[in-house]
Order: structure tokens, then sequence, then C-alpha cells
């Protein structure tokens, strides 16, 4: 059993079993249906907010475009779902059946050669992976092998998300413009919108969530994972040692783009549509806050700060329709004005010690009574001193 704790104080697992447990066990015994798809929702960013961990937390590379990964992992399970619902039977009142309405609705007779590819879903898994992942290789190559970082690798994310935005809107007979995908139903036949299939695509989530959890704290456990705290404190130091920092980062920004495409695509399975709204800017810098508030350097407190804020955020904009938007950067900025650490810095450095604290006045042992020597018999006394003398 000491074992155990043992085990998971250095692995840091214990503070993932808690979550577990929270997902797993209290939202599902706790939350209505409706509820809960809210909160498969929110954890849908946390997928973004993990990357946002691993790449500026432990890489020391700020990011304000990971919309860009999270709209694409999410317009390439759109893609493949919106194929399936434009079969030629359900859409045999358009002027060309067989592909999506909004192609329809723009004049667009045949589907394009690159929609193509979105008829297999093996295929799709493998594009909404692997087009994020290529992508942020590129752009992290062409900056980092050229030294560009700090606040201009941030503005330079920020360009791509407006960049592939307005090409979302620009292009509205291939994307759906403005209003995005819309009227998504089924997986490969399964009916995404029932009670049942919306349990199981929450735990999906939650599952997916928590391996990739693992997976960061295993690179972070790693080699790897002291090299990227290097870079981000001692860049040069580690470039004289003989390491290539660029290829360190640019492994670090994939990830991050890989992991916020996963959330991309669980997003679109739960919520049924996507849209340009979440590609831009402003997406983007909430996916920043979500790290912030939960701690840039914690796995775990990046999904509470995922939950926390969209919570806050829907909790707002159904009280306070018309203040929700102060609301919420108020909670942002006292959050990070108070705890700069964010909330996990608030666990380490607050309530962990007390705890602590308290469990080892509760454990203190008792301190036996002192022996004290019973005095001889006088018969004894008196022998022991005539062998003396």
């Amino acid at each position: 059993m000491n074992g155990a704790r043992v085990w998971m104080a250095r692995s840091g697992m214990a503070s993932v079993l808690v979550l577990a447990v929270v997902l797993l066990v209290v939202f599902p015994l706790t939350l209505d249906l409706f509820r809960l798809n809210l909160v498969g929702k929110y954890l849908s960013y946390a997928f973004v907010a993990l990357g946002l961990v691993m790449l500026w937390g432990w890489g020391g590379v700020l990011s304000l475009g990971q919309g860009v990964f999270f709209g694409l992992g999410g317009y390439g399970m759109a893609m493949f779902l919106k194929l399936e619902a434009s079969d030629p039977v359900t859409t045999k009142i358009q002027s060309t059946p067989g592909i999506p309405d909004f192609m329809d609705w723009n004049q667009v007779t045949e589907l394009p050669v690159w929609w193509l590819p979105f008829h297999s879903f093996p295929l799709t898994l493998l594009l909404l992976l692997g087009v994020p992942t290529l992508l942020a290789w590129i752009i992290g190559f062409a900056m980092f092998k050229r030294r560009v970082g700090g606040v201009y690798f941030a503005i330079i994310t920020q360009a791509v998300a407006l960049i592939l935005t307005v090409l979302i809107i620009g292009q509205q007979g291939y994307t759906g413009g403005v209003n995005g995908m819309t009227d998504l139903k089924t997986l490969m036949g399964w009916d995404t919108r029932t009670d049942s299939a919306k349990l199981i695509l929450y735990f999906t989530c939650v599952a997916l969530l928590l391996a990739s959890i693992v997976l960061c704290t295993w690179v972070q456990k790693s080699k790897l994972g002291t090299l990227l705290l290097a870079m981000r404190d001692k860049e040069d130091r580690v470039r004289f040692s003989g390491y290539d920092v660029a290829n360190f980062r640019v492994f670090v920004f994939c990830l991050s783009a890989l992991l916020s495409a996963v959330g991309g695509a669980m997003f679109t399975l739960q919520v049924g549509f996507m849209s340009p709204s979440l590609v831009g800017i402003v997406p983007s810098i909430e996916m920043v806050i979500f790290a912030a508030v939960g701690g840039r350097m914690s796995l775990v407190g990046a999904v509470y700060g995922a939950l926390l804020v969209n919570y806050g955020k829907t909790y707002f904009s159904e009280s306070f329709p018309d203040l929700w938007l102060f609301m919420m950067a108020a909670l942002f900025l006292g959050v990070v004005l108070a705890f700069p650490d964010g909330l996990a810095g608030v666990w380490n450095d607050k309530i962990a010690p007390r705890l602590k604290r308290l469990g080892q006045g509760r454990a203190k042992p008792v301190a036996p009574p002192p022996v004290v020597a019973e005095p001889k018999p006088a018969r004894e006394r008196g022998a022991a001193e005539g062998a003396a003398a």
C-alpha cells in the first residue's frame, strides 16, 4: 500500500486518479444529460489546454493560434458526417443530389476532389490528425529553424488563425461559409443525437482525455521533458550542449496541434456542428485563458481551468446576458493577478502543504513514558555493598 502511494506521488498519477473519479463517477451521477453533454463540450476544449501546457508551460513557446488546429480537426470530422448525411436519397430534392446542401445552394454541381477521401472513416481519422500536425510541422520548422520565438511567434500564429478564418468564410461553397457545417446527425449509421449516444460520446471523450494526460505525463517525466524545461529557461546553454533546440520545439508544437485536433473532432461529434467562429483569434485566446487559469505547468490543472472558465461563460451568459463578458474578464484578471500559477499553484502552494501538516499532526506518534529503574531490595543492596568492599 505504501509502495503504491509513493509511486502515485512520484509519477503524479494521484491527481489524475482524482480527476478520473470526478469525470467518470461524480459528474455522471450528479448531472442531468443536458449538463453532462455541456461538460463533454468543455472537455473537448481541455485537449487544447493540455497542448498549451506542453507547448507554453514546458516548451516556453506561446501560441495564439491553437484554434487553427482545433478547427481543422473539427472540420475533418464534420466533412465525414456531412457526406454521410448527404446521400442521394436524403438529398433527392436538391438540384444536384449526393452533395452537401450548402454546395447545392452555392450552385456547386460536383463534389470537389479534396472532399472524396472523407467518404472513408479511417481516412478521415488519418487526415483530421495528420493535416493539423503537418501544418504545425511546416510552421514550426519555418519559424524555429530561424530562431523566431517569443512574441513574434505568437503574432504569426494569430495571423495564421485569421487567414484560415477568412479562407473558410470566403470559400462558402466548399466549407459552408460563416454558417459552418450543421445538421450532423449520424456516425456510420449511428444516431449521435440519442441519450445513449451522448453518454457514450461523453465517456469516449473522457477516456481520450485521460489517455492524453498519461501520454503528456510520460513525456514530462522523460529526458525529453527535462530538455524542454531546460530550453525554456536556458536555451543557449542547451544549444551549446549540442542539442538542436528547433527540433524539440517543432516536436512539442506538433504534439499540441495533434491534441487540439482530437479535441476539435470530439467537439463536432458531441455538439453536431462546426463553424469558423471556433477557429479564429478570439477562440484561440480563450484557449490560452484555459491553461492560464488552470496553471500552465499542470496538465490536470488545465482540465479544471477549461471546466471552470467554460462553466463561468455558460453561467454568466445565462444569468447576466448584458454583463457576462465583463464578468468573464474580471474572473480571468482576478485569478491571474491573485494566483499567477493558476489553480494548480493554489493547490501546490496553499492547500497541499496545510493538508500535509494536518496529516502529520494527526499521525504524530505518542512518546513512550520514561523508564524508571525500580529500587533494589535492602537485602540485595547489602550483598552488593559487601562484595564491593
